[in-house]
């Protein structure tokens, strides 16, 4: 896969009174992690009620995003904030389980999408 090939979006959202929400979509891996990472040191941890990164639309992870991710949780963590992953899919989840992430960074459902429609729409077998 050429970098062309390898997309990965972020989408920050912010409430007065909430989370801090990131959306990532993608594949988040060697070539595109370092994109996380900068939105991590511009995310205001230290004001925010936390930070919610939502995975329903992310397709693959590999190591260096999981790494990403823990150090996303570390500078909300040295910040007085929290971060929690909302809405993996089950192929995700398993990976971030086995890799022990369940046991430092909360797992979430999927987050309500404004349509009022789950991020990741049930299986219809």
């Amino acid at each position: 896969m050429t970098e062309i090939e390898r997309t990965l979006t972020i989408t920050q959202q912010s409430d007065a009174d909430g989370p801090v929400r990131l959306r990532v979509a993608g594949e988040l891996d060697h070539h595109t992690a370092h994109r996380l990472r900068e939105t991590f040191t511009s995310v205001p941890f230290a004001t925010s009620g936390g930070v919610i990164v939502d995975l329903s639309d992310l397709d693959y992870c590999d190591s260096t995003g999981l790494t990403a991710l823990i150090t996303g949780h570390h500078q909300a963590k040295s910040a007085g904030s929290t971060l929690s992953i909302a809405g993996l899919r089950p192929h995700l989840e398993r990976v971030f389980r086995i890799a022990g992430i369940d046991q430092v960074i909360p797992l979430l459902p999927p987050p309500e999408r404004p349509s009022g429609e789950p991020a990741i729409p049930s299986d219809p077998r």
